[in-house]
């Protein structure tokens, strides 16, 4: 499906910067042009098909079906799938591990951290380096990354040949307390590349300098599993560019909510894990200071999840206590990277409705996918999904699914609902009302677990939601929590995108050292800072960035002493004198206190380092919409009747979203529609248009 301006771009004179989201259904584009003579800014936005396993041919679509011309673009973010999907599929390459004599076996060991602890049966997950392609060397550091025992290389020619003669494509090395001092890591890594220059390695202290060796052997291993798919990838979709005259700079959005060149994200791939979900929340946070919305809960329904994170104060949390596949049966997989802080469930538009052997009804968490994607669709699909629920109960209008562009195949819909009605005994329009109930219920769910689980009251802050399926449950959502008003970005249905054209180039870096936090403790933290800022300069100097571009944030990592994990706080500019030591202890206490309801008088230990490095690389400035005088008259559509699940069935007034303006308001029920998405207004709520085009919806 498709949402665009057939207006063709003129470049003279103009900046024109585009972003492409890949997901689980559908690739994603938002571009805009800047006309440097007159200020005028215009913004395109385009959906395709997501084309599994060569996405960069959903990308190429996707840029071809919005009219524009690849060759006179200035920059494009892109934000893709392929490393979780390469993991969550297994598809990775044969990858082999390099470790301490001795610690062979801690990526198998793992943590005693298994949910499921009363299970007998229980069954670790599988490592992704089997105990045969785990090589060990001689040599130790300490803790403090003194040297215990010197490093022998002589065994490394024999293991390579091993690696060669077992088919392995990538190599991972992890050293122990190699956070502390990387100099045994960096001999390993030379002289592997020396003796096999033609294979894929990576090193830990590459990707992180924290401390916990299971965490950062497994977070190894995992990048070095996706390295050679990722690569691959990249170089066809830059030379897929390439070949279409795309002559302007390629970066890579990270998981950190950040931008990164494709070099550098191709030497450590684990960095855009979650790169999707991540702009769109930076997005949130974006636009959150734009209209005055620092404390944001921020929601992403797409087609086939729903993301949710919490950002305070403007701030997106971002966190590198991450796992992969953790759930409620399996511990999952850690990685030390540093990934937005979020939530996601299987729940979005294409998730499938079902009832198990008690007749009870679920959602989710399996999707119908892009194909064959919803019975609606017409392709095929046989499963009732969310989407066939809101389009029998005429939330989503029948006659302009997806923009009119397809037609709604009802009959199907009623095929797939019919099961699901004979299963729990009832009619088609109470199942429907079933499925979107629970729905709205998994996510309520999902939302609490950033806010209420976390010490934060939902009602306390604004919900922005986006995504194609966004509008359709935001204000049911917001009612549940208490919660008095939702914002519906402009163009919600491809925000993701729209949040890469907010990024910053960024980096972050830990670094794990363990400080007494007493007064006179000031002189090594700040020691520990200039030691991260000047490796932060270094490296954005050698790729061409001038130092007065860079800004920095920095966080100390904060515990009781004895305890297993800190909290983060912001460290202040300036001297770290006992004032401001003091200062830092008791941001502690209330951060320590907020998240997990207490504190105790205790010393407090600095543990380590988080300093946050950025850089512009010209981001998208939104302009306030023109006001033509239109009248809400002309944006209304025939009402039709609409069940709003909850509070049963009235008629809306229908609205088309592309022709609202700035100022206009109106209550519910109504429905506004677009192109792209569905944005339902319940009864008792008022929806108002900003000056940016966004939907406010504030709750009775």
């Amino acid at each position: 499906m498709t949402k665009m301006n057939n207006e063709q771009v003129a470049a003279s004179a103009a900046t024109i910067r585009a972003a492409t989201d890949v997901g689980g259904t559908f690739t994603d584009l938002v571009y805009f042009v800047t006309d440097h003579s007159t200020g005028e800014q215009r913004v395109v936005t385009a959906k395709a098909n997501t084309t599994p396993p060569d996405f960069e041919r959903g990308v190429l679509e996707v840029l071809m079906r919005s009219g524009i011309r690849i060759g006179e673009i200035n920059s494009l973010a892109h934000g893709t799938t392929v490393v979780i999907n390469a993991i969550a599929e297994r598809k990775g390459v044969l990858t082999g591990l390099i470790t301490t004599r001795g610690f062979r076996d801690s990526l198998e060991i793992a943590r005693g951290n298994r949910p499921d602890f009363f299970n007998l049966h229980y069954v670790k997950p599988e490592p992704f380096v089997p105990r045969y392609l785990r090589r060990e060397v001689e040599g130790r550091l300490a803790q403090d990354g003194s040297e215990r025992w010197p490093l022998q290389l002589d065994e490394l020619p024999a293991i390579i040949d091993d690696f060669r003669h077992e088919g392995v494509q990538a190599i991972a090395i992890c050293l122990l307390h190699s956070y502390a001092n990387p100099a045994h890591e960096r001999a390993v890594l030379e002289h592997v590349r020396n003796l096999w220059p033609e294979v894929s390695v990576v090193a830990s202290h590459q990707i992180t300098r924290e401390w916990r060796e299971y965490e950062r052997t497994s977070t190894a291993v995992l990048s070095a599993y996706v390295q050679p798919i990722a690569e691959r990838y990249l170089t066809r979709l830059s030379g897929g560019m390439r070949e279409r005259g795309f002559g302007g700079q390629l970066y890579i959005v990270q998981s950190n909510c950040g931008v990164d060149s494709v070099e550098k994200t191709s030497e450590v791939p684990i960095t855009m894990v979650e790169s999707g979900p991540a702009s769109g929340f930076w997005g949130a946070a974006e636009l959150g200071r734009l209209i005055g919305e620092s404390n944001v809960l921020a929601l992403d329904i797409g087609g086939t999840t729903a993301k949710c994170s919490l950002i305070e104060g403007g701030q997106v949390k971002i966190t590198s206590d991450y796992w992969i596949e953790r759930s409620r049966l399996s511990a999952g997989y850690p990685i030390l990277v540093p990934v937005v802080d979020l939530v996601e469930i299987g729940q979005g538009g294409g998730s499938i409705a079902w009832v198990d052997d008690f007749g009870k009804l679920h959602v989710g968490p399996q999707s119908a996918g892009a194909l064959p994607g919803p019975a609606a669709y017409g392709r095929g699909g046989t499963a009732a999904t969310t989407t066939d629920a809101n389009l029998a109960l005429g939330r989503i209008d029948r006659d302009y699914f997806c923009g009119g562009e397809i037609e709604a195949d009802m009959d199907s819909v009623e095929r797939a609902l019919g099961p699901i009605a004979g299963r729990l005994g009832l009619d088609i329009t109470e199942a429907a009302r079933g499925i979107v109930r629970i729905a709205n219920n998994n996510m309520v769910n999902a939302l609490k677990l950033v806010s209420l689980n976390r010490g934060y009251d939902p009602r306390d802050f604004t919900l922005v939601a986006f995504g194609g399926g966004g509008g359709m449950h935001a204000a049911a959502l917001a009612a549940e929590l208490g919660m008095r008003k939702v914002v519906i970005p402009r163009a919600a249905e491809v925000f993701s995108a729209w949040g890469m054209l907010m990024s910053d180039l960024r980096r972050d870096y830990f670094i794990t050292r363990l400080v007494s936090l007493a007064p006179d403790q000031g002189a090594a933290i700040r020691a520990l800072l200039r030691e991260a800022v000047d490796g932060a300069l270094t490296q954005f100097s050698d790729e061409g960035i001038e130092p007065e571009r860079i800004s920095f944030r920095q966080y100390g990592r904060l515990r009781y002493e004895n305890q297993e994990h800190s909290v983060e706080v912001p460290i202040p500019d300036g001297q770290l004198h006992a004032v401001a030591i003091k200062d830092l202890i008791d941001s502690f206490h209330q951060a320590y206190e907020r998240e997990y309801t207490y504190r105790l008088d205790a010393p407090v230990e600095f543990v380590g380092l988080h300093v946050v490095a950025s850089a512009e690389v010209g981001k998208l400035e939104p302009t306030r919409l023109a006001v033509t005088g239109r009248s809400l008259e002309d944006t209304r559509r025939p009402n039709r009747l609409v069940d709003y699940a909850t509070e049963g069935i009235h008629e809306a007034a229908i609205y088309t979203g592309e022709l609202l303006e700035p100022g206009m308001s109106f209550p519910g029920p109504a429905v506004v529609e677009t192109k792209g998405t569905t944005v339902v207004v319940h009864p008792g709520n008022e929806l108002t248009v900003d000056d940016y085009g966004n939907l406010h919806i504030t709750l009775s």
